[in-house]
């Protein structure tokens, strides 16, 4: 490897744009791609901003026979039935994500959006709890929606709404939507306060009428149990809960309750190899180890360290460095069931990032049985699952729909797969969707863009038919989790403290004082020739490597015209080290591979690292069209 290269690749590495490193995957184009499938979820009046413009208005009158109004909410995966549970765990994780890298989130013009994709949830809930000890836990019925494949828009199967309540309980499905609404009323604490206390109450309550009427809710929502069976029970749900609420609260009451049920709940003895929409031990026992992290367990101490011994059994399982490790895939994905796998490698590597941070921000190590692991060592396995996701795999297949150029376009999805009906209003019959629609050959019309769907079997293998819904379709819960892992990979292997007190959803950014560097004034077109089309550059970031100092430059080009920008040229002189988000064609370059033209009023923006002041960047030819 020659020195130029070694100096290229440590660059990349300190520089913290991990979305661009040695994989070469666009972290931040994967990340806004992640956000925009929920958006395709969408039940209920879609609003005038909707991005995904082949959906329209659907499910307008669930509810209504129950005297209800649950109209909104999110359709599960490829189905058009609204599932209580896996939508809460959605919610709840879409949470995470923002709580702890609300700072990238919004660095990378996406926090707006993942607030959007929560509160489409929360509203929901709100509508669907209205009484302290009833929740409405599903719209729709599995088995008729199955029958048919028709679009959302115009589905003509049973929209029942089941519930429960206090004779009909459901600890797990209402202690999971208490977790959701205690998680969100955090992320809206800034931005909403009143909607955030709104939140906080809801899930007060609904933490209550969990723990006093306990029961597993598909014992009295039972058509839900073909489809999401509470295999683990509500003990876990009651611990997840309990966390959520006191990151919320600061209230000592569920401290105590994590402190005085860990061990009677399961919270200290199991050590459980996946955290899902149906387990959330792995999720219980990494909060609880922040909790312990940040000195706040108190009389607990003992116990809560318990839970984190569970917790680091899971972080060494998936590193191969436990007594019980996690199965993998020739080419490494991790692989647990060959249903819908990815769910469990999306959610896996979002714990595993968030971990690494917390022992990096408590400057720990990972305590496996074969050894102390490095916290960075998560962060690569983190890194290592998303990387196969977006196409480093064997089939070299990206799993993200819309994501790269090999992607599934055969989609287990009754919205993507039909025709859009604000393109063809002609009615879809239940039978017929599958006659003309399911049984095509052809690539689905409608591109679910951002959908991570089930994924490969065990030996890597993967098979692009929209009846292979094992491997095909997609699920809200792949999605959530992916939220963080990505806005994380995007600043690289230097993270920000995760342990800090009173987290918001929009952290201010971990400001780095640079280095001297030489000024230069921003680029701009000759005053002789003047352009619609401008350029701004700025320095962003700088550092030390083997005593040479080197510079990110962020670069914004924007067409100021009425008109769209095409046939772009740009020249770049006076660049000495790697570039970024442009295409270089012979000696100047052009839009990146995702974009063709730039539309009236829109930006685009790339950047560059060198050891030098900013390069001359210029357009030197364009076409207004």
């Amino acid at each position: 490897m020659g020195a130029t290269t070694t100096i290229s690749i440590l660059v990349l590495l300190l520089l913290g744009l991990a979305q661009l490193a040695v994989s070469g995957h666009d972290y931040k184009q994967a990340l806004s791609k992640s956000i925009l499938f929920f958006e395709a979820q969408r039940s209920g009046h879609l609003p005038p901003n909707q991005r995904v413009s082949w959906r329209s208005h659907s499910g307008l009158y669930d509810g209504k026979s129950s005297g209800v109004d649950l109209v909104g909410g999110y359709y599960d995966a490829g189905d058009n039935v609204k599932f209580g549970l896996p939508m809460a765990f959605t919610v709840t994780t879409m949470c995470w994500s923002i709580i702890e890298y609300g700072g990238q989130l919004e660095s990378n013009g996406e926090l707006g959006h993942a607030l959007d994709a929560v509160k489409w949830g929360t509203d929901y809930f709100i509508k669907a709890h209205p009484e302290p000890n009833v929740l409405y836990g599903e719209v729709g019925d599995g088995k008729s929606d199955h029958y048919c494949w028709q679009r959302p828009e115009e589905m003509t199967t049973d929209r029942k709404a089941y519930k429960i309540d206090r004779n009909n309980p459901g600890s797990d499905l209402a202690g999971e939507t208490a977790a959701a609404m205690a998680a969100a009323s955090i992320v809206f604490r800034r931005s909403d306060p009143s909607y955030s206390a709104e939140l906080i109450r809801h899930a007060r309550q609904l933490f209550e009428f969990a723990d006093k009427y306990r029961g597993k809710y598909d014992s009295s929502i039972t058509v839900a149990q073909k489809y999401y069976r509470s295999v683990s029970g509500y003990n876990d749900e009651l611990l997840w809960a309990a966390a959520w609420l006191y990151q919320a609260t600061n209230d000592k009451y569920y401290l105590d309750y994590l402190g005085k049920n860990g061990d009677s709940m399961g919270g200290t003895g199991w050590s459980i190899t996946e955290f899902s929409w149906d387990v959330k031990y792995a999720g219980v026992q990494t909060l609880v180890a922040k909790i312990l992290m940040q000195g706040k367990a108190g009389e607990h101490t003992a116990v809560f360290e318990r839970y984190q011994e569970k917790a680091e059994q899971y972080m060494c399982s998936l590193l191969g460095k436990s007594t019980k490790n996690i199965k993998k895939t020739p080419g490494g994905l991790i692989f647990r069931q060959s249903w819908n796998n990815m769910q469990f490698v999306t959610s896996a590597s979002f714990l595993s990032a968030v971990y690494s941070d917390y022992l990096s921000s408590s400057k720990r190590v990972l305590r496996c049985s074969q050894g102390n692991i490095s916290p960075s060592k998560l962060l690569d396995f983190s890194k290592s699952q998303v990387d196969y996701i977006l196409g480093d795999n064997p089939r070299a297949t990206s799993y993200m729909v819309g994501y790269g150029e090999n992607y599934p376009r055969k989609v287990h999805h009754r919205g993507s797969s039909i025709v859009s009906f604000n393109v063809d209003k002609k009615f879809v019959t239940c039978r017929g969707g599958y006659a003309t629609w399911y049984s095509r050959k052809g690539s689905d019309p409608n591109v679910l863009t951002g959908a991570i769907v089930g994924g490969p079997d065990a030996y890597d293998n993967f098979a692009d038919q929209r009846d292979n819904y094992e491997q095909t379709e997609p699920a809200t819960y792949n999605n959530a989790p992916l939220l963080g892992v990505l806005a994380r990979l995007i600043s690289g292997p230097r993270g920000s403290d995760q342990l800090l007190p009173g987290v918001t959803p929009t952290p201010s950014p971990v400001i780095i004082k640079p280095a001297p560097v030489p000024k230069r004034k921003p680029t701009t077109p000759p005053a002789s020739s003047p352009s619609p089309i401008t350029i701004s550059q700025k320095m962003t970031n700088s550092w030390m490597n083997e005593g040479k100092v080197y510079y990110r430059y962020s670069t914004r080009l924007t067409n100021r015209s009425t008109k769209t920008l095409k046939n772009l040229k740009i020249s770049i002189t006076k660049l000495y080290g790697a570039i970024w988000g442009v295409t270089k064609t012979g000696n100047s370059y052009g839009f990146p591979s995702w974009i063709q033209s730039l539309p009236a009023g829109k930006s685009m923006e790339f950047v560059y690292i060198h050891s030098a002041p900013q390069a001359n960047v210029l357009v030197s030819n364009y076409s207004l069209e």
